[in-house]
């Protein structure tokens, strides 16, 4: 039978004591004797952030966390952002925002969201800042753009402009071209139209002298 060694966490704000093997993964602790199946295995090797805790109060790997190195820490998990069943202002940015596609890298994405906006706290990140602090965390669904805005967002950042009102911006300077087009495509017809009111009135004159 092999070694067992007793860890005790505090696990989204609760005491957690679980006898595991020492070299267990903090990932699989998390999983199977915590049942705490938020966090997601991903690539295994540290590569993919899909695992990511915090773990006093910055943002690991679980999948590369010897359990026995967990033991006296402050562990908090997707599970723990919300407060009851509402959610965070991070989570619902990225559900409202469309930072959230397949849900496998959702939860290392906003663990370590919650990290960088840990340290950027009382403004809000770049776009670049957002971009590093991510670095870690990879996404097969979107073009992180979506993901970059959520995090800003919920750090208070103005959302940029919505399609809707470019693409009536873009009809409003596009009327006067079309205006000024049919301008001149009417043009030459009423060009033409002017000999040929003048033809008449001279017509109906040589008619007269020639009835005289």
């Amino acid at each position: 039978m092999s070694a067992r060694t007793t860890v005790k966490m505090t696990v989204n704000g609760k005491p957690k004591r679980v006898s595991v093997p020492p070299m267990k993964r903090l990932l699989d602790v998390l999983r199977d004797e915590c049942g705490l199946t938020g966090t997601k295995e991903g690539c295994g090797e540290g590569e993919c952030g899909a695992c990511s805790v915090l773990m006093n109060g910055a943002a690991v790997n679980a999948c590369l966390i010897p359990a026995i190195h967990a033991d006296g820490a402050r562990i908090v998990t997707v599970e723990g952002l919300a407060k009851g069943p509402r959610l965070s202002a991070l989570q619902d940015a990225f559900v409202t925002m469309g930072g959230s596609q397949c849900g496998m890298c959702t939860p290392g994405m906003l663990v370590a969201s919650v990290a960088l906006l840990d340290e950027t706290k009382g403004r809000v990140p770049t776009d670049e800042e957002v971009r590093v602090g991510l670095a870690g965390t990879l996404c097969r669904c979107t073009g992180y753009q979506k993901i970059v805005d959520a995090v800003r967002a919920a750090a208070g950042a103005k959302t940029a402009p919505k399609p809707a009102p470019r693409r009536r911006a873009v009809a409003k300077r596009a009327a006067p071209r079309r205006a000024a087009t049919k301008k001149r495509a009417a043009a030459p017809k009423r060009a033409a139209a002017k000999p040929r009111a003048r033809v008449k009135p001279a017509a109906k004159r040589a008619a007269k002298r020639g009835r005289r």
